[in-house]
């Protein structure tokens, strides 16, 4: 815990944060408005398997790889797939970074809370192990197994409760953090006023 505590302490500079989740998010933009929509294009419609955050099955995959065929496939192997081997680590380490930022201005960086911070490099090791699973299937298309699939499915659901559990537990900081600054506030104009 206090070597945790020590390298996020070390790395919460606001600019270093700042850097990180702009790049972050300048990725997860062009993943969003480039990669994926250009392997959907090829997949009649049907989602990817990196955004089903329910999981999917052996009868799903198989459409889908048959849906984008060769090229539909190549692309998203030799495409998508590299932009999101990168994005996994800037979003477990920028998000990290930010959610220890903000508990540090609630004075709240120490167990339990720190342990929290660990929420998105879980969603990121996930998200790794899920791009491992997609490359293997789409290798292995048209032999795929319910093994292959099963583990690769169980990977994309741990990334995608991670996530959300982040986020939500991101929402109540931000909105500790507005409740304590309004709190300030009202402590510093009484005392004005009462001076």
């Amino acid at each position: 815990m206090k070597r945790l505590k020590k390298t996020i302490e070390r790395n919460i500079s606001g600019k270093k944060v700042l850097g990180l989740f702009i790049l972050t998010n300048v990725i997860y933009i062009f993943m969003l408005t480039v990669t994926i929509p250009r392997t959907m294009s090829h997949s009649n419609g049907m989602k990817l398997l990196d955004m089903m955050p329910t999981g999917y099955d052996l009868n799903y995959v198989s459409q889908l790889f048959d849906s984008l065929g060769e090229i539909g496939r190549r692309y998203y192997l030799t495409n998508q797939i590299p932009v999101d081997m990168i994005y996994p680590l800037l979003f477990g380490l920028s998000y990290c970074l930010l959610l220890a930022y903000f508990l540090k201005k609630l004075k709240k960086l120490n167990a339990p809370y720190i342990y929290l911070c660990l929420l998105p490099i879980i969603a990121g090791i996930a998200d790794y192990l899920e791009n491992f699973g997609i490359i293997t299937m789409l290798k292995s298309y048209p032999d795929l197994t319910q093994g292959m699939v099963s583990t690769t499915s169980l990977f994309s659901v741990i990334k995608s409760i991670s996530t959300s559990l982040f986020f939500i537990t991101l929402i109540i900081v931000l909105i500790l953090l507005g409740f304590k600054a309004i709190k300030e506030k009202k402590t510093s104009a009484n005392n004005a006023y009462n001076q």
